[in-house]
């Protein structure tokens, strides 16, 4: 794939496609609905897309739970396209997110399901531990959840910049 992924806001307009990438990629769970996209960038948190030209081949999404000087937040989702894994794209989705949480100094926490192991493993490289379990979490699978967190980026003294 030599066509350049670019990262950007995620639309409402791109609702219907983010649907069609959730029931691929989470098929015996319960899939994000097109409406529950068009209310989560709605919300006025952080939801990226990632576009291949013109098409969305990955989205993610971040909300902030808690403001400063405590501040939480919680990856909500983060997907890519099958024909587009391996390539990056949700480690640089994943990324946008943590740089926008370690700008409020920000613990960040996150499901992922037990048997997810590229994703636990992509967490784990990003500062993510697991500190507990959610027994069957996923509906209608009853799979079970990893809750993990990253927690808040060091404060950079002035004399260190």
């Amino acid at each position: 794939m030599s066509t350049t992924v670019t990262l950007g806001p995620l639309y409402r307009a791109d609702a219907p496609r983010c649907a069609e990438l959730e029931e691929l990629l989470f098929p015996g769970d319960d899939p994000w609905s097109a409406q529950s996209f068009r209310d989560a960038v709605s919300s006025g948190q952080l939801y990226l897309a990632a576009r291949a030209g013109d098409e969305l081949v990955g989205y993610a999404g971040l909300a902030v739970v808690a403001g400063p000087p405590m501040a939480e937040a919680e990856v909500h989702t983060i997907g890519v396209d099958p024909a587009w894994q391996g390539h990056g794209i949700g480690r640089a989705l994943l990324a946008a997110l943590l740089a926008a949480a370690d700008e409020l100094r920000a613990t960040v926490f996150l499901e992922v399901r037990t048997d997810n192991e590229p994703a636990r493993t992509l967490y784990e490289s990003t500062g993510f531990v697991v500190v507990g379990t959610r027994r069957r979490y996923y509906r209608p699978s009853m799979a079970d959840a990893y809750t993990m967190r990253r927690e808040r980026a060091a404060r950079q003294d002035v004399a260190d910049r």
